[in-house]
């Protein structure tokens, strides 16, 4: 089969030494970034990175002047490459430059340098070590400094608490552009990984916390850049159906997870101890604390899918998502219910609580809709918050008092 990557021809040293760490920067159309971005990050890497180094730039199809930029800089540059993409993906210029690349850290920023380059060798240092297997910059973490508007703070938060309680992760933040990885674990993980766009980041992290492989966080200095070309909308609705069909395969046992988990996992130091289910007041807190965020992630849900398909389709398909992920949630850190035993039977009865929490906030629409057919959509938001208070303190009586009753007791 023929690849469809094509390295761009560029001058290397023989005797030169093997690389320690591969930095890639995928672009697509990026002419005007790509050069200032590539001579700042060699620049700082030539004088702050103990350790041989290779940058290269992984062209998306890019139509623009961007192959020739990147030509310019091979010349210019020592320890500078190109690799021409004839498709577009970010996950798949990623995977096909990691597993062609000879170094023992394959790492990746985005063209835009929104991370503070100071943070670099703090990423990739505990791989290099062997201390780490995979490490990520993280935006949400308490230590970092983050500029960017609001609305993005929420989905990237919306999104990560989505990743927590249907995937059940404990990595902080899956979307910034700032991760490496050891490259004999790249080899065993990226076979595995099955899109080729933005959700790539976040599959690689739940397979590598799956297969008990060490992820390394680093708070980082981020700034958003103002120009950015993502798709907010379109990336959301393509992230949440990365998140289904994951969760589909690692339901289902397709993935090879434990194979890799015994090649390359890291066992625990001791058995673990059975959770005692924290009393009333903790389980409160707790179940506040998770409703709180499912509220957040189901109107984020909803305003993204009202325009498509109408209220209360998008209302179903937001209320459906966040119950799944809210009984997870509960099930674990309220209820301290740990394993697969009765997994399937708690999100049934979980769903029945769903059907409930559906009839109040559906019938409080239609009683909206009745009163005032036109009724202005920050009208229906309001009226369905007022719904998903009642239905939330049904959901912990009935989790508490019944789907969850024996963890209680």
């Amino acid at each position: 089969m023929t690849s469809l990557m094509r390295p761009t021809e560029h001058a290397e040293n023989p005797t030169s030494p093997r690389p320690t760490l591969d930095v890639t920067i995928p672009v697509h159309d990026e002419e005007h970034d790509l050069a200032p971005s590539v001579r700042r990050l060699h620049a700082h890497l030539s004088r702050f990175f103990p350790y041989p180094f290779v940058i290269t730039i992984a062209d998306n199809a890019s139509v623009d002047g961007t192959p020739q930029v990147a030509a310019m800089l091979v010349t210019e540059l020592d320890n500078v490459r190109s690799v021409r993409l004839e498709e577009k993906g970010r996950g798949r210029a990623l995977a096909r430059v990691w597993l062609s690349s000879d170094a023992d850290v394959q790492a990746y920023l985005d063209v835009d340098m929104s991370t503070d380059l100071n943070a670099l060798l703090p990423l990739v240092a505990p791989l290099i070590s062997g201390h780490s297997d995979v490490a990520i910059g993280s935006r949400l973490s308490r230590h970092s400094r983050v500029v960017r508007g609001p609305k993005r703070e929420l989905i990237s938060r919306c999104y990560n608490m989505i990743l927590r309680s249907t995937l059940l992760t404990r990595f902080s933040d899956a979307q910034c552009g700032f991760k490496a990885i050891r490259a004999d674990v790249g080899r065993k993980l990226l076979p595995l990984v099955e899109d080729t766009g933005w959700f790539f980041d976040t599959e690689l992290l739940v397979l590598a916390e799956r297969s008990g492989l060490r992820i390394h966080e680093v708070p980082v200095d981020w700034v958003d850049d103002p120009d950015s070309r993502v798709d907010i909308i379109s990336t959301a609705i393509a992230d949440l159906k990365g998140v289904a069909r994951l969760g589909r395969a690692l339901a289902t046992g397709r993935l090879p997870i434990a194979d890799v988990r015994a090649q390359l996992g890291r066992h625990p130091l001791q058995p673990c101890v059975a959770e005692v289910s924290p009393g009333l007041l903790r389980q409160a807190v707790r179940f506040g604390v998770i409703g709180i965020t499912s509220t957040l992630a189901y109107l984020l849900l909803f305003v993204l899918a009202r325009g498509a398909v109408g209220a209360q389709a998008a209302n179903l398909f937001a209320l459906l998502l966040t119950a799944v992920a809210n009984t997870s949630a509960n099930r674990r850190l309220t209820f301290g219910i740990s394993g697969r035993t009765k997994a399937v039977t708690h999100q049934v009865q979980g769903l029945i609580v769903f059907g409930l929490g559906l009839a109040l906030t559906s019938g409080s629409l239609a009683v909206l809709h009745a009163v005032s057919g036109d009724a202005h959509p920050a009208v229906e938001l309001a009226t369905l918050v007022l719904a998903n208070l009642a239905a939330t303190v049904l959901r912990f009586a009935l989790l508490r008092r019944w789907v969850f009753r024996r963890a209680v007791a």
